[in-house]
């Protein structure tokens, strides 16, 4: 329409200065300027008017390749994140299961020989304490340690790291070799050896990795994702934990 109406206004500014310019000019070198001048700009303008539509349909396909691409790059983060904080705990207990999911199959692949299988019980205990213990305590603990130190600043971040490695780590270390020794059929006498051998090893090579993992942890990352931060690192930890919980248990209690 608007293009009609552009030809219309055109044609008619041509035959009128065409008119003015044919009774000022007897010879009609006047006629055949105004024609050129009339046929060009049009022509030219259609060409640009076509040009105009052809860059402006390139330029609107490849801004919906390009949304669409970036869509579905976050479209799973903002679905995480959206369950984050409307099924908190369920989340961050189903991220703990396959976190400790896949580091318990790391860790047998690098531990068993090639004619070995894997063993998927001890990949289930390990789900099992990812979703039932350590998701659930993470979220609590994280919680409690924002309404007891709500800054985010240096020395906050410190007492938060000094909390963890006093109260959370070693209860945790407890609980995990414990329950998954429980969960293999042995006694509490095998329990207390399995401890005695190897809680003070996990706990002091926990204080040598974690120390990093909470400051980066409490320090940059808000209280609802520092739950996924921390089962973030906790996966090489996890490699070493789960390898430490299913040795061989001490040869002077088996025995």
């Amino acid at each position: 329409m608007s293009g009609a109406l552009f030809r219309n206004v055109a044609s008619d500014a041509a035959r009128l200065i065409l008119r003015n310019a044919a009774a000022a000019d007897p010879t009609g070198h006047a006629k055949s300027v105004v024609t050129r001048f009339q046929s060009r700009p049009y022509f030219r303008s259609h060409k640009l008017l076509g040009r105009a539509k052809e860059i402006g349909i390139s330029a609107s396909s490849g801004f919906c390749s390009s949304s669409s691409s970036s869509s579905s790059s976050v479209g799973f983060v903002g679905w995480y994140l959206g369950m984050v904080k409307s099924r908190p705990v369920l989340t961050k207990s189903v991220t703990s299961s396959l976190i400790y999911i896949a580091a318990d199959l790391s860790s047998q692949t690098i531990s068993k020989n090639s004619s070995e299988s894997y063993d998927l019980v001890r990949t289930a205990r390990m789900a099992g304490y990812g979703l039932f213990v350590l998701g659930p305590t993470l979220h609590y603990w994280f919680n409690f340690m924002s309404r007891l130190f709500p800054k985010q600043d240096l020395i906050t971040t410190f007492k938060k790291m000094a909390m963890g490695q006093a109260i959370y780590g070693p209860s945790m270390t407890v609980i995990f070799f414990s329950l998954n020794a429980f969960l293999q059929g042995e006694s509490g006498s095998d329990i207390l050896a399995r401890l005695k051998r190897d809680v003070l090893p996990a706990m002091f090579n926990g204080v040598m990795y974690w120390p990093i993992c909470d400051f980066m942890t409490f320090r940059f990352f808000p209280v609802h994702l520092q739950p996924l931060v921390s089962n973030s690192f906790s996966y090489l930890w996890t490699i070493y934990m789960t390898y430490m919980a299913n040795r061989e248990k001490p040869v002077a209690i088996s025995s």
